[in-house]
């Protein structure tokens, strides 16, 4: 199936009104760093497939200023010192933008090298770029979500919870974000009773599972992504523990949802922007949104492809950059480009209406999040909560 997919892009491209070889001479080229191999690659694969859709998209309604756009793709191999090295190549041809890359590591270590510019626009939602600088950054806010899940767990009366985060720059952006969370007053009833913590590179996380299985938690909180959540999953599974689980949206892929089938929880929640709704969904999505879904459902259908967050986190940031270059001069500058999206408001995108003025660097903030269940047998992600995380009515 995937080969078969991969075979459907190869042709929408060369389907392009833009011929591939001419955009080679005269495109308006945007690089691109992102995870194709590596640890990240479950993500990466997901935003590049994304890109190259969006890329065709653009082109058929003109490209930029006439120009075909071609996106230029580098793989990191999921390594913060490629991504620099890459990155400072980059810089050196003295773009407007630099779009990626995948993971919070290797955004964090691009970051200092666009200090001046050019505009990064990272596909990580871990990353917390400072108001008003260069660095732009996709998705809802890993605090965010944290927020919305654990308001959801909270008005289900699921209060006394273990957490469990991984060692690497993920989980400690996690347990930030979550003491944090803890110390606000409306989660003065919520109860931690165990939060242990593991290296990604363990195969194992058994002892971890015992002290959590004997504190006996109402629900539970993996937050990692990719293999070191399966290492969450397989273990809980193992241990015969059987609550709620809930963990960050950055596991919202098919591919792993099929490839833990086996030890996946029962009832396993995920947060994520409004993308999952749909255009016909639940939830009363906003007309303009509603039209964004249905045009990023419809390339994806094309290609014979389902969109998942890999796919949302490169597509709305794709669109931002590419309406922002339009509006602009050709000549535009890095810093004009800066200027342009730090006042950008009312920005219909698939994930909800992006605002940059209230949520900087970003454009999206707590009230885009919804909370989902993954519902193995349509295979497909259901709404189950209203943004911010309050449950929906049965």
């Amino acid at each position: 199936m995937k080969s078969i997919a991969i075979l459907a892009v190869a042709l929408l491209l060369a389907a392009s009104p833009f011929h591939r070889s001419e955009a080679a001479e005269s495109a308006y080229d945007i690089h691109v760093i992102v995870a194709i191999t590596g640890g990240g690659s479950f993500l990466g694969k997901e935003e590049q497939q994304a890109l190259v859709l969006a890329e065709k998209t653009v082109n058929r309604s003109g490209g930029i200023h006439g120009k075909p756009l071609r996106f230029v793709f580098h793989d990191d191999q999921s390594n913060p010192q490629l991504a620099v090295q890459l990155a400072t190549e980059v810089v050196a041809l003295h773009p407007a933008v630099i779009m990626g890359s995948t993971l919070v590591a290797t955004c964090n270590a691009m970051a200092p090298l666009v200090k001046n510019g050019p505009v990064m626009y990272c596909f990580s939602a871990g990353i917390h770029p400072a108001p008003g600088s260069y660095v732009f950054t996709a998705g809802n806010s890993t605090h965010d979500q944290a927020a919305a899940l654990i308001r959801y767990f909270r008005l289900k009366g699921w209060t006394h919870l273990a957490l469990m985060t991984s060692t690497d720059a993920t989980g400690q952006d996690a347990d930030r974000g979550f003491d944090e969370l803890m110390s606000q007053p409306g989660n003065s009833d919520i109860k931690v009773v165990e939060h242990p913590h593991f290296n990604p590179a363990d195969v194992s996380v058994s002892a971890q599972i015992e002290r959590i299985k004997a504190a006996g938690p109402q629900a539970i909180v993996g937050w990692a992504t990719g293999s070191p959540s399966a290492t969450i999953f397989r273990g809980v599974a193992q241990a015969g523990i059987d609550v709620p689980m809930g963990t960050t949206g950055g596991n919202m892929t098919y591919a792993q949802m099929r490839q833990f089938a086996a030890f996946l929880p029962k009832a396993l929640y995920l947060p994520a922007s409004e993308w999952p709704i749909g255009p016909e969904g639940r939830g009363g999505l906003d007309p303009a949104v509603a039209a964004k879904q249905k045009e990023f459902y419809a390339a994806f259908a094309e290609a014979g492809m389902k969109p998942d967050e890999g796919s949302i986190l490169a597509w709305d940031p794709a669109g931002i950059v590419v309406d922002a270059l339009r509006a602009l001069p050709e000549t535009a500058t890095a810093t004009e480009l800066h200027d342009r999206l730090v006042q950008l408001k009312a920005y219909a995108g698939v994930a909800g209406i992006y605002d940059f003025v209230k949520s900087p660097q970003r454009g999206l903030s707590l009230d885009n999040v919804i909370i989902t269940r993954w519902n193995p047998a349509g295979d497909r992600w259901d709404q189950v909560s209203k943004p911010t995380g309050i449950p929906l009515e049965p």
